[in-house]
Parts: C-alpha cells; structure tokens; sequence
C-alpha cells in the first residue's frame, strides 16, 4: 500500500476489494442491497442516458435456480443484482443492439456495484456465464430486457479459496505505455522513467 492509500479511502478500497468465491449463509439485509443499487445508478454511462436496469433478488429459491442455470456461479450468493440493458430504449436513443458502449456502462456498473459492497462490508463477484434465456424466465425480466451481468452478493465465508489462474504480480507500469509525439521527447520519457 502506498502513502496515498493510506489517507485515500477510494484508491484503498479499489486496491483491496477482492471477488468473493465463498460466502456464509447469513443474510444479507435489504438495505446493504439497495445501497449496493444506488452505487450503481451512480456509475457512468453513455451520455448519462441509463439505458440499463437492475433486477434484484434475495429469495433462496430463485437464487438456488439462478445458479443452476450459471455455470459461472461457483458462490452461493445470499442475494444478487442482474444488470441488463434496456434493449427497447436503448434502440430509442438511437444505439445499435450490439453498440460497444451499452457494454462498457454494463462493466462500469459492475464495478461501481463491487467496490460498494466492499465499502459496505459485503463480498462480491460478477458473473458473466449463464444462460440468458433461463435467467430471463428465472427472473421474470420485462421483454427487451437481456441480462448480461449478474453481482453476487453475501458475507464472505471465513476462508477463501486461493486467487484463480496465479500470475506474476504487475505494476500500473508493466500495463502501461506512454505514447510521445516523437523523438525529442525520448528524452522526457527516459527521464519521466528515470523519476519513476
């Protein structure tokens, strides 16, 4: 952790949510749902238009039939939000069904979703494998509402499984490329990297 983390409350959240795999069984109250709701109205999305929806849910037999259908829900969530895209409306406004930015506002929710419940004191985890079909009757969802993103919610179990697929840890440096106008500025860069 670095300094700014330290007195930063965001950056030390972004650097310590982490997906939950295993909850408990204990329930998770309506009101830690609905912030975690309200979180996601906040996020950014194409010209702040809010082309998607939530659905939520916290009943343990829609949950256990949701699973069924998700093979990517390997948690037992003790409630979870299922982002769709308002696909009617969204037409409305004028974006293509496939538009790439209708997707990018679906990851920004999610996002925004998973550091409020880490703020909150939740575990959770997305889930983009399952069936849309299914989780459409499972979910009663509107017609013109596809599902493409469930977060699921719940207290995280005492022991975790450890981190999926271990990588070598990576810095913001080893991800990053710094674009220059052209050859006099080699020099700033190397000495940007010299400060670094």
């Amino acid at each position: 952790m670095t300094g700014t983390d330290r007195v930063n409350p965001v950056l030390r959240a972004i650097r310590t949510r982490r997906v939950v795999r295993t909850m408990s069984d204990q329930p998770v109250a309506r009101e830690q749902i609905e912030a975690v709701l309200d979180a996601g109205r906040y996020a950014p999305s194409a010209g702040n238009r809010h082309l998607h929806r939530f659905v939520a849910t916290s009943d343990p037999a829609i949950l256990r039939v949701l699973r069924m259908v998700s093979p990517g829900m390997i948690q037992r969530p003790a409630a979870a939000v299922t982002i769709c895209i308002d696909q009617p409306l969204a037409v409305e406004y004028g974006f293509a069904r496939t538009s790439p930015g209708l997707y990018v506002d679906v990851g920004t929710i999610a996002a925004t979703m998973l550091l409020a419940a880490h703020g909150i004191g939740l575990g959770a985890g997305p889930v983009s494998s399952f069936s849309r079909a299914a989780v459409g009757v499972v979910l009663r969802l509107p017609e013109g509402w596809s599902p493409e993103l469930v977060v699921c919610l719940g207290h995280p179990a005492t022991e975790q499984p450890p981190p999926m697929g271990r990588r070598p840890s990576l810095s913001w440096r080893d991800l990053t490329r710094w674009v220059v106008r052209g050859p006099a500025d080699e020099e700033q860069r190397a000495d940007h990297d010299r400060e670094a």
